[in-house]
């Protein structure tokens, strides 16, 4: 949860006015300021005007000379597009945001949202699959969100072709929300162009993109830790052994949450990660009886933690320059979860994220959707 990572004595305080949304945003949107960034800038300083006020600092003495954050038009540009496209603005920390999601490592700070933000405060389940989705895959995506949607479930999926557009349209009357990889106001696929204007009429479109943003390729995985992570277990529907899909349900796995597949044919390619995703442990799925069950069954006790023993030691603080050293001689091109180095480094979290952040900035680590950390070329 972003408020537990970076403990301060200045709370999160949504923004009220116009703005403030607008510090927000122009905040959010400079230049390699990445979301545990931006929460630790918020807290350190309270406010995203006297954030955007340190930030140029706070990259010089990251070694980043002659910083400049987001130009202020930008984001009036960005407004504006919002207020035509009818968008509302949702933050972090507001009673509108979805309680499930602000529980995840790396909350959106803000979403765009066309259509009934009620929705965001009832029960959702992630529903996804495959694109090139069978006859019979489709059908059971119907099948599920239907029966789902009638036990008072909103249905959460991408709206991409396949699966997640049968997911939608079988939950259009009980509610569904549609997540984006691109701007809010840029429904892809084109085919799905309806449906898209119908579930913002009728359910809920969102994204934490810039407004009119064109999704690219990288903007898939980010989409999809936010599908995972406003539901309490994501339902995988036909999915090849390589898909997105899987990085949906492995984002829904390190976020805490259920996992249930629908078994397929052996030789079915595009049953081949379902059946993997069974093997492993996620739940069989062959109505929404199944699911239904899973989530009624209680959860085991969680085994007690390392640091939570009473012979633990106590962690020795370090310089910054040997800090700095440490975590990039444990990072490389294989993403590693920000909280297993910290484990790996034995120092304390409110030692270790904020010199994560520094070398974020400097651009010699990157940061993927969970939470993961890579080291780059630079470093």
């Amino acid at each position: 949860m972003a408020k537990d990572l970076f403990p301060s004595t200045h709370p999160l305080t949504p923004p009220l006015t116009e703005e403030e949304w607008l510090s927000w945003l122009r905040l959010l949107r400079s230049r390699r300021v990445g979301i545990c960034t931006f929460f630790r800038l918020m807290t350190e300083h309270g406010s995203a005007v006297d954030a955007l006020a340190a930030l140029p600092k706070v990259a010089f003495e990251a070694g980043v000379s002659n910083y400049q954050p987001c130009p202020e038009q930008v984001v009036e540009d960005e407004w504006q597009n919002a207020m035509r496209a009818g968008a509302r603005p949702l933050a972090f920390g507001s009673d509108d945001y979805p309680p499930l999601l602000s529980h995840i490592p790396d909350p959106p700070p803000i979403l765009w949202c066309i259509g009934d933000l009620s929705l965001l405060q009832k029960p959702a389940l992630a529903l996804v699959g495959a694109r090139n989705a069978s006859s019979l895959g489709t059908r059971m995506a119907r099948k599920l969100a239907c029966d789902l949607g009638a036990e008072g479930h909103v249905i959460a999926s991408g709206l991409a072709r396949g699966i997640d557009t049968a997911a939608h349209l079988a939950a259009l009357e009980t509610g569904t929300i549609a997540v984006m990889a691109g701007g809010v106001d840029v429904i892809y696929p084109s085919e799905n162009t309806v449906l898209g204007q119908e579930i913002g009429e009728r359910g809920l479109r969102l994204s934490e993109m810039p407004m009119s943003m064109a999704p690219r390729a990288r903007h898939f995985p980010r989409r999809n830790r936010i599908i995972s992570g406003l539901a309490r277990a994501t339902i995988v529907v036909e999915a090849a052994a390589k898909s997105g899909s899987l990085i949906t349900a492995r984002g829904a796995l390190d976020q805490g949450r259920e996992v249930m597949a629908v078994p397929g044919h052996p030789f079915d390619a595009r049953a081949s990660g379902c059946n993997m995703l069974i093997r492993d442990g996620a739940t069989l799925v062959r109505s929404a009886r199944d699911v239904i069950e899973a989530l009624e069954a209680p959860a085991p006790e969680p085994a007690p933690t390392p640091d939570a023993t009473p012979d633990a030691t106590p962690a020795v603080p370090l310089e910054i320059r040997d800090l700095h050293q440490l975590i990039l001689d444990r990072l490389g091109p294989s993403p590693l979860p920000e909280d297993q180095l910290i484990r790996d480094l034995d120092a304390p979290a409110d030692q270790v994220t904020p010199q994560v952040a520094a070398l974020e900035l400097e651009g010699r680590i990157a940061r993927a959707p969970g939470g993961l950390l890579t080291r780059t070329d630079a470093a």
